[in-house]
């Protein structure tokens, strides 16, 4: 039996406290938010938004306005998650390398709108992993209604449909990818794809690595609208595997 001294049982909680200090440190989630690109997407205000909100979950964020982030292949490869807002931008081959790789290993990448799918347009590897591409948004913002698919997904779970005054993205998606909201177009501005039923919400894998993405978020302002920023929230979790089923 081991035996304290009056000593030994003032020391004890100390050494408590700081074991769960470090188990704590140990584990804790860490996010990287990578922004540039295209300004009328507001990618710097949007991460405004998000990343302090992220820190609010415990997460240990950092942020940065260069691509040149991706080239350290062992930090990335140590985050949980990865949020990209980068619209319009070329990546070198050695940037999306690091990039792939990290999410391929088990990092969660999240983004939304042309952050994700509008970044670089050439890089086809990169637009598998993202599971779609931008390539339209028939007349410009407009009002359209996103529709909840899947209710009980935890990214959706407890929305119902609603409506947006913004961009509605048409796109080219992967069909492997797990949808939980659309949208109808109306075909008042292309009467051809009237009635087409189109993802705005989806999750996939890309390897080992959880993909979220969603279409809403024009700029920063459409996150006034609780469940576009309710989506984005929990889809960052998810990726991050902070939020399970």
């Amino acid at each position: 039996m081991i035996k304290w001294g009056a000593t030994g049982w003032l020391i004890m909680p100390m050494v408590l406290c700081l074991c769960l200090a470090l188990w704590a440190e140990k584990k804790a989630r860490s996010a990287l938010f990578v922004w540039g690109g295209w300004e009328g997407h507001e990618p710097k205000q949007c991460v405004d938004i998000f990343a302090p909100w992220l820190e609010k979950q415990g997460f240990k964020v950092e942020i940065s306005h260069s691509l040149d982030s991706y080239l350290d292949a062992e930090k990335l490869k140590s985050l949980d998650l990865i949020v990209q807002v980068v619209t319009q931008s070329p990546i070198t081959p050695e940037q999306e390398k690091g990039l792939l790789e990290a999410v391929k290993s088990g990092v969660g990448l999240a983004g939304w709108h042309g952050g994700l799918a509008d970044s670089y347009r050439s890089n086809v590897e990169y637009e598998f992993m993202v599971g779609g591409q931008w390539v339209a948004h028939p007349g410009g913002i407009i009002d359209y209604e996103v529709d909840i698919l899947d209710h009980k997904d935890p990214i959706t779970a407890g929305l119902s449909d609603f409506r947006m005054h913004s961009e509605q993205y048409y796109m080219q998606v992967d069909p492997g990818n797990k949808v939980l909201a659309t949208t109808t177009f109306s075909g008042q501005y292309a009467p051809w794809i009237k009635g087409v039923v189109m993802p705005v919400v989806w999750e996939k894998m890309y390897g080992q690595g959880r993909v979220f993405y969603t279409s809403l978020g024009h700029v920063a302002k459409d996150f006034d609208v609780p469940e576009a920023r309710t989506i984005v929230q929990r889809g960052m979790l998810w990726a991050a595997r902070a939020l399970e089923k």
